[in-house]
Order: structure tokens, then sequence, then C-alpha cells
């Protein structure tokens, strides 16, 4: 039987790989120097396979075809947005077809993928915090509704939980949750009216042509880059993070989508990574770290169910 030996939850953000600081004191020095006090405490724990749970940011899914949850069980291949590492990743294949089968023994029916697609939401905590560590990655739509709910979140990382601790996996799992804090970013949802025209085309057809949706769109990211007004919800970002290390996660599910984006912005909804990897290890965490960082956009948060020296 697999052994999960913890759960690292982090923000992402594009400018933590496009605009890294010059020293501790820079924007996001002192969340990238415990980034890698995480990744040292992690090479001791010696994962020998890594679940990473994050969103897609229209690189792999488009509203062609809409999954709540995608598993990769085959080939994973990183679409290298935003700096980011391109091209294929290790896949810790069996692993990835016992939790298919578990969760969908356990009632949940996760699109699956041969090949799949993964940007820097998965990509840049993957190498962060472990490198190339065979991993099993798990996307979540938190882009714009129809999302998950919160509730349904949590119960999936319940059973994932389950299904990972009766594997026939000979190994030691940890899980990465991948998402962003408080962030507020422009609608993506077709429905908004302000949502028109070439932008709407794309995020609906964008699968025609990936890498041109990509290149049109990476320009539009790029000029929200080093705003030190941008906004970003401190307060609301140290009290969720207090929240997962109570392990309390019913006063974040009672926010409901309307309270968490009016509290953490539309980007706030990639909580639900940090959801499932809680509900799946069960542990509080036990070592949080904060630095509010508008120059990248976001809150960029870690935490981790285990000592970090």
């Amino acid at each position: 039987m697999s052994e999960i030996v913890g759960l690292v939850a982090l923000s992402h953000s594009p400018f933590a790989t496009l605009m890294p600081p010059a020293g501790s004191d820079d924007p996001g020095g002192s969340f990238l120097a415990d980034v890698h006090r995480v990744r040292q405490a992690v090479s001791r724990l010696r994962p020998s396979a890594v679940v990473v749970i994050g969103p897609d940011h229209f690189h792999a899914n488009f509203y062609d075809a809409m999954p709540p949850f995608v598993l990769g069980v085959e080939e994973a291949v990183g679409f290298g947005d935003f700096a980011t590492r391109s091209g294929p990743l290790p896949v810790a294949s069996d692993l990835a077809w016992s939790l298919r089968d578990g969760l969908a023994a356990a009632g949940f029916d996760l699109s699956l993928s041969y090949s799949l697609t993964v940007d820097h939401g998965v990509v840049q905590s993957y190498d962060m915090v472990v490198g190339n560590v065979a991993l099993v990655p798990l996307v979540v739509n938190t882009a714009a509704p129809p999302l998950p709910s919160m509730s349904r979140c949590i119960s999936l990382g319940t059973a994932l939980g389950d299904v990972l601790r009766a594997a026939p996996f000979p190994g030691r799992v940890l899980l990465i949750a991948s998402g962003g804090l408080s962030h507020w970013l422009p609608s993506n949802d077709p429905r908004d009216p302000s949502v028109v025209g070439e932008r709407r085309f794309s995020v609906i057809h964008g699968r025609q042509d990936a890498r041109a949706f990509a290149a049109a769109r990476e320009p539009r990211v790029r000029a929200m880059a080093g705003n030190p007004s941008a906004p970003v919800n401190a307060e609301w970002d140290r009290w969720f993070l207090k929240q997962l290390s109570a392990a309390d996660l019913a006063p974040v599910v009672d926010l409901g989508d309307v309270g968490l984006e009016s509290q953490a912005g539309s980007g706030g909804h990639e909580i639900r990574t940090w959801l499932i990897g809680a509900a799946a290890v069960r542990r509080p965490l036990v070592w949080t770290s904060y630095e509010p960082v508008p120059e990248w956009i976001t809150g960029m948060g870690i935490g981790a169910t285990f000592p970090v020296g």
C-alpha cells in the first residue's frame, strides 16, 4: 500500500519565473526563500511519487469541452507558458490508474487523459517543490463557471486520500496543491457581456490553435505585472491559511462562490486545489508562510503538513 507522507500547498504566479527578485527584500524574495526551505524538507521525506493538484489557464481546457476534473494517466507535457518548463514530464502511470479506478468506484467520474497538457498552474509548483519525481497530474477547473463546488472538491479530496492509502503502489506519496490566493482577474465567462469578440472566441475555440491563443494572451497578462497597487487581500489570505492550520474547512465552504469571490477575487477560486489536498491528507498545516506580492498579482502563501526547518 502507498503511504501519504504529506502535503505542500502553495501559490503560483507567472511572475515568480518572469520577475524573480534580485534579493530577499525584493517582492517575492521571502516567498522564494521559504520555497527553498520546503524543497529541502521534502527531499528528506524522499517521496517516490507526487500527486500534483493544479488549475489550467486556458492552455489545455477550453469551453468547447470544460471538464471539472481531469486526471492524467500516461503522458504529461508542460506547455511552457511564462518561462516554465516545456516538454514531457515523468508520470507515475500505475499510481494514476489506481487513482482513476478507485475514484470511479467512489462515485467520481473524472475526465481521463492519456496525454495531458499542463501549464504553469501545475508545472511551476511541481518544479519548485520536487523537480523530477514521477507525478500524477490532477487538473481542476478554477478558471470560470461552471466550477465544481468547494464542498464537491472536499469530497473528492477525501476520496482521493482513501484511494491513495489503499493503492497497490509500494511507495511514499507527496501531495502538492498549486493555486493562488487572493487575486483579481478579468472574467473568462463566455456569458459575461464583457467577454466579446476575439477573446470570447478564444476561450471557446482556443484548442484549435492553443499556441496562437497563448501568444496573443500572454502579452496582456505580462502587462499586469509589477503593479505595487494591484489588489491583494492579505487579511483574507492569512485567515484562509489559519483555517487550514486548524483543519477547519467548513467556514471556507460556507462563504460560497459569491462570498469567496468578493473576498479573494475571481482568481481566489484556485483555493479549490488547496481544499482537495487538505481533505486528502486529513492533517492540519503545521507550517505556513505568507507574503503579499501585488507586483505578482496574488498573495504568495505556502504551507506544509510537516515541519520545515
